[in-house]
């Protein structure tokens, strides 16, 4: 019996296409919710950057953000992973060296160093995040703790820079970035995490995703569900490939398992 289920956002919950929950998944959840299923919200988005799931806001339990960084059910924190401040100097200083653009996220805010227009065309075009504020800067997050670094980098200076920051995993969900967090973290751990804080099983979630950060994810989960906009290495993965998240893949599945 599932009794809670977790989605990542990006091509899963929210199409890439549309930039909208599809009609098929929002009365999917609402069915869900009805017989007592827990809701959770699996992303690599800060808690700043979630947006498009206002049709299903009201139904959602708890959160797991910055790919398994900072995890929550209302105003109680349940786990929270940050990078080691020397590893944070490391990583940053390489960035500015080079000029590479990257998001910093810190407990309170997010900024953006060495902007340029891949930041805009990725993030703002692509993922359809516009509440960016431009206006803070790094020496303001830095002062906090930093749950994640995104930089817009290639796989070659992905590998330059890795072995300087040991106690670091990065993901890389889009061929333009990656999302770098303490190893500690991973959207399975937290999963895992959230089963405990709630007195689950595992057996009893269920996971949808579609990219490569969502691996540990489905792995982890009692039944971990690929979309089928999703990578080849995800599917592969997967216990179960639904259809696109454009094609009622959500839904679809839930119906295979009977959770709805």
């Amino acid at each position: 019996m599932i009794r809670a289920l977790f989605f990542d956002i990006d091509g899963t919950l929210v199409s890439f296409n549309t930039h909208k929950v599809a009609q098929s998944t929002i009365d999917g959840l609402n069915i869900a919710k009805e017989r007592g299923i827990k809701i959770f919200i699996s992303t690599g988005r800060p808690l700043s950057f979630i947006n498009k799931l206002e049709d299903i806001e009201h139904l959602i339990d708890g959160y797991i953000t910055t790919n398994g960084s900072y995890n929550f059910m209302g105003k109680s924190v349940i786990s929270m992973h940050s990078i080691p401040k020397e590893e944070v100097l490391t990583l940053v200083d390489y960035l500015n060296k080079h000029e590479y653009p990257a998001i910093l996220v810190g407990t309170d805010n997010t900024a953006v160093i060495n902007h340029k227009p891949i930041v805009d065309r990725i993030v703002i075009d692509t993922l359809n995040i516009t509440n960016i504020d431009f206006s803070i800067t790094a020496k303001t997050v830095l002062q906090q703790d930093i749950l994640q670094i995104t930089p817009f980098i290639t796989q070659e200076q992905q590998d330059i820079i890795m072995p300087q920051i040991p106690h670091c995993a990065s993901e890389r969900w889009h061929p333009e970035f990656i999302d770098t967090v303490n190893k500690q973290a991973s959207k399975g751990k937290a999963l895992s995490d959230i089963v405990a804080y709630n007195d689950l099983l595992i057996s009893e979630t269920m996971a949808f995703g579609d990219g490569g950060n969502d691996i540990s994810m489905l792995l982890k989960a009692g039944v971990g569900v690929a979309m089928g906009n999703a990578n080849d290495n995800v599917k592969a993965m997967a216990n179960y490939v639904t259809s696109s998240a454009d094609d009622d893949g959500i839904y679809k599945a839930l119906k295979h398992f009977e959770v709805i």
